[in-house]
């Protein structure tokens, strides 16, 4: 029979094939799932993984989705490689989004170029906000980061469904819970036309270079890093605890309002009940499907952009709800946890 054997020490090998064989097992339980709804696992695997990259406006479209789940899982590896368990970075891009709406609705016909940037750093200080909130009761008080983080994402939502609903209603929006369409020099500048990729994808690859060196060719990168995987050996090494929970809280939170700049600047145009996508959860998924590593989340963003993106299509064209987008998500991110246990253990056959 099968049996789990401890490895003398962890493959790298398996850490790196783990994501791999993961996505490979997603294919064939997503097949199965399709013959069981009785639509064609072929037209099913065309849809997630052939539509979205068949010519250059689909390519486009993938990008728009990658940029806000590749920003923001790039501040949850920092997060997450300080040991630090960021799991409201949704709250934090829906606040991020609401300071940038907020700017962005000061504009008016007569207003310059300046108030690009100003969106910009008005979500990043929005996001900073809502994650310095769990800092500081981590820091102050030991309370729990993950259940902080997280509740503050459903208060981030009534935030948002105030606004809109209430003082910053479109008052000619035919009582839409949304606001004004944001003025044209209020919105991210485009890099193309025909397409709705926005500024935000070049501040995505630069936050990709960015978090590279941060993580691995700077003291307070290395200082992190070490802080998360052993925190005795840091106090020891004189690093600050203190330091490295705000340095990762504010990072993350930054990175997420940041997307959401980008997002309700850019293709939303607007603020709306339906900022909240999701985004904040699913950048968990990539930020682990990339191994925490800025170059692996690059690939697990245009990945689950791809799901996302397929998941749409699916809806229209085969019919098939709206959670299937999630399943996908679900089914990825459980087979990376059950395949990377391949990383410290290897399968031997024994008989009896």
């Amino acid at each position: 029979m099968l049996r789990l054997e401890v490895r003398p020490q962890p493959s790298k090998l398996w850490g790196y094939a783990s994501p791999l064989l993961a996505l490979a097992i997603t294919v064939l339980i997503g097949i199965a799932l399709f013959e069981v709804l009785g639509k064609d696992p072929v037209r099913g695997l065309q849809v997630f993984f052939w539509e979205p990259v068949k010519n250059t406006y689909a390519i486009s479209e993938l990008l728009v989705k990658a940029t806000p789940l590749l920003i923001i899982a790039l501040g949850l590896a920092v997060c997450f490689r300080s040991n630090v368990w960021n799991i409201g970075a949704e709250g934090q891009y829906i606040i991020g989004a609401v300071f940038a709406g907020g700017v962005a609705l000061l504009a008016d016909k007569n207003t310059g170029v300046w108030i690009v940037p100003a969106v910009i750093l008005a979500g990043m200080l929005g996001g900073m906000l809502w994650a310095g909130i769990t800092a500081l009761l981590r820091d102050r008080f030991n309370a729990n980061e993950i259940l902080v983080s997280l509740m503050l994402v459903y208060v981030a939502v009534q935030v948002l469904n105030y606004l809109v609903y209430g003082p910053w209603k479109d008052p000619g929006g035919y009582n839409f819970p949304q606001t004004r369409t944001f003025e044209r020099v209020a919105q991210m500048p485009r890099l193309m036309d025909g397409s709705r990729v926005n500024i935000g994808l070049v501040f995505a690859l630069l936050g990709v270079a960015g978090v590279w060196l941060f993580l691995f060719r700077t003291v307070s990168g290395y200082a992190q890093t070490v802080g998360g995987l052993a925190p005795m050996a840091a106090r020891y090494a004189g690093f600050s605890s203190r330091k490295a929970l705000w340095v990762a809280l504010l990072t993350s939170g930054g990175a997420a309002g940041l997307a959401g700049a980008f997002e309700v600047a850019g293709p939303i145009g607007q603020l709306t009940p339906y900022v909240p996508a999701g985004y904040g959860f699913a950048a968990i998924i990539v930020a682990f499907v990339g191994r925490l590593h800025p170059v692996g989340i690059v690939f697990s963003a245009v990945l689950m952009s791809m799901f996302y993106i397929g998941g749409e299509l699916a809806q229209s064209r085969l019919g098939l709800p709206k959670s299937i987008t999630g399943v996908f998500q679900g089914l990825l991110l459980f087979s990376l946890l059950a395949c990377d246990t391949l990383i410290a253990y290897r399968l031997r056959w024994k008989k009896g």
